[in-house]
């Protein structure tokens, strides 16, 4: 069982290794999940509360936040929300974990920029899966790829050597997975994909979550876009695609 020692206060840091913040209120359910974690190369704090996470994070040195909804005092969705509106942990990938089982709870989290969303109980497996999927999307943040760069349409641009969008120089505070999931429509335009052919390139591979997923990330993405909504378009009994056509400006 893990004891006040073992949080964040008293942390120990492995040099070189991601660093894992894990926002759990039961001890015992941290131990297991910080055990299965730590098997697989990766260095775990622990956080009982969001008041502790919060504190925590006002340091660097986090690569994920794994969170769980139900916490005591700032809840899931408190805590996720101030740090995607503090700029120094904006870009900070997000799991929520929870045992709440309604999707209108997980359209919740989602909606608020967590990256993904994790229901009790799961497997080891599956846990370690995820956290380093989404370790691996933060890291590669800000490094240039083969790929298309800057995108343009009217004021709208896309940097993928920043992994930032702007809108009329303005920053439009995405999530990773809505950057990822914008950043993929756009390199291939007038292409309708499946939500299952889009879960890859905005979770990661090999991580299962499912295609609803991809609905609620389009929906927020649609809102933060503005006037350039209108290209992402629903395909019916299909998916979506995006038609820079559709913006009259």
């Amino acid at each position: 069982m893990m004891t006040t020692k073992d949080s964040v206060s008293t942390r120990a840091i492995s040099a070189g290794r991601p660093t894992i913040l894990l926002v759990e209120d039961e001890p015992d359910i941290a131990s297991v999940m910080r055990l299965n974690l730590e098997r697989a190369g990766l260095t775990v704090e622990w956080a009982g509360s969001g008041e502790e996470a919060l504190e925590r994070l006002e340091q660097p040195g986090i690569d994920l936040v794994l969170l769980d909804v139900i916490l005591p005092g700032v809840d899931g969705h408190g805590v996720c929300q101030q740090i995607r509106s503090n700029d120094e942990t904006k870009s900070i990938p997000v799991i929520m974990v929870t045992s709440l089982t309604e999707e209108s709870d997980m359209i919740v989290g989602l909606g608020l920029g967590a990256d993904d969303y994790i229901r009790k109980p799961f497997s080891g497996p599956e846990l370690v899966a995820r956290a380093k999927a989404a370790i691996r999307r933060g890291r590669n943040k800000g490094r240039s790829t083969d790929e298309s760069e800057l995108l343009t349409l009217g004021e709208l641009q896309v940097n993928n050597a920043r992994h930032a969008c702007t809108i009329a120089g303005e920053q439009v505070p995405l999530t990773m997975a809505e950057y990822r999931l914008l950043y993929f429509l756009m390199v291939n335009p007038e292409s309708a994909f499946t939500r299952q052919e889009l879960l890859p390139h905005v979770v990661g591979e090999g991580v299962y979550v499912i295609d609803r997923n991809i609905d609620v990330h389009v929906r927020n993405l649609r809102k933060k876009i503005g006037p350039y909504a209108v290209c992402i378009v629903t395909v019916r009994g299909i998916g979506y695609r995006f038609d820079a056509n559709n913006f009259a400006g």
